[in-house]
């Protein structure tokens, strides 16, 4: 009775998380739109970037656009439609993937503990990661157009790097969930209750969204009188603010200090998780027991790795290598938005037992359902 009534806190739990994760997805969005200014147009007297109408602006001849132009893959813009069939399958795994983690765990009773509601967590973070620049990247790759608005781009900036940061804090919370269940296992159901687990996801959410609003409230209100072509197929900040003939000396401080303090406190809390893991893994009698105990931990370490490698590299590309090839930073953007979205589902699903026997039971019930229709 207890254990039913603890499964019915967690679906609770869930199902709330969901509700406000859509919520604030929703109304972030509309007011990082609301909150953009209008078109700005330079008063060639006073050199000063004035406010117009949108009818003023569309008929001066010194119009600042709005309008940015994305840039597929240089050099190759002949085989783009060829290219474009990977990126699919890609972006179909992925999104195939992580559906399956979420319904399995929604579907489970078995699952419905708290590692698996971190990894439903992670799912959601991965697709609202990846999925924000699909439509933009296939309209270049399929030549249909290269352009995206000012209000869609910031849109596309925040959803990327907000998910960005709430993964790594997911990550967290699942290094913690592993230290708590190896090292104080007796109280694993009294610290993980379904209410911290939700404040979790939503101090993850939360934190990352807030990170951003000034960054990009900011971004607002740069004029861009130069190019306006981007070196993505999508709109990344630290690719957005080199094209603003403002002062970015705020934006550019502001955005490392994040990736140092938000990366840097995730990245230090997992290691010190490991440590106590580790402290308390030495101290197991048995070979195997210790092998399992490190084998519960497997899946989390490659997820780590899979995520702050491509960050890492991608950060280091665009702050202290600017002048290097465009395929470089290319091919380390698809990477930090494509690998984690895509491995990340298939690494549970081989490493981990109930998840791997979710899968293999949704499989054999479709297939059973179609062949007795």
């Amino acid at each position: 009775m207890k254990k039913a009534k603890c499964r019915d806190e967690f679906k609770n739990a869930y199902r709330k998380a969901l509700q406000f994760y859509l919520f604030c997805f929703v109304f972030l969005t509309q007011m990082l739109i609301l909150s953009l200014p209008s078109s700005l147009e330079c008063d060639p007297e006073s050199g000063l970037w004035l406010k117009v109408s949108s009818m003023a602006t569309f008929n001066s001849s010194n119009t600042l656009s709005s309008t940015f132009y994305l840039s597929g893959i240089p050099g190759y813009e002949e085989f783009h439609h060829w290219i474009s069939i990977p990126f699919c399958l890609l972006y179909l795994v992925g999104i195939m993937g992580n559906c399956t983690i979420l319904h399995i765990v929604r579907t489970d009773p078995r699952l419905h503990q708290p590692m698996y509601y971190f990894l439903a967590m992670l799912s959601l973070t991965d697709m609202g990661m990846s999925m924000p620049t699909m439509i933009s990247l296939f309209r270049v790759l399929w030549s249909i157009s290269r352009e995206i608005q000012f209000s869609t781009c910031v849109v596309q900036m925040f959803f990327i790097h907000t998910f960005s940061f709430t993964e790594s804090s997911v990550l967290l919370a699942m290094a913690f969930d592993r230290y708590v269940a190896i090292c104080h296992p007796l109280r694993y159901a009294t610290i993980l209750t379904p209410r911290l687990i939700m404040q979790i996801g939503i101090a993850a959410l939360l934190r990352g969204a807030c990170a951003m609003i000034p960054l990009l409230a900011r971004l607002a209100f740069f004029p861009f009188c130069h190019s306006h072509i981007l070196s993505h197929s999508y709109c990344l900040h630290q690719d957005v603010i080199r094209l603003a003939c403002a002062d970015t000396l705020f934006n550019v401080i502001y955005g490392l200090l994040l990736v140092v303090v938000l990366w840097g406190m995730d990245s230090l809390g997992i290691f010190v998780s490991y440590v106590y893991i580790l402290h308390s893994i030495l101290k197991i009698a048995s070979r195997e027991g210790r092998l399992k105990a490190l084998n519960t931990c497997a899946s989390h370490i490659c997820v780590v790795l899979i995520l702050y490698v491509p960050m890492i590299g991608l950060s280091i590309v665009h702050r202290f290598a600017k002048h290097s090839s465009p395929l470089i930073h290319i091919f380390m953007a698809h990477i930090y938005l494509l690998v984690p979205p895509v491995l990340n589902p298939i690494i549970y699903s081989v490493k981990t037992k109930q998840i791997r026997q979710g899968v293999l039971y949704l499989l054999l019930r479709t297939k059973t359902g179609s062949t007795m229709s």
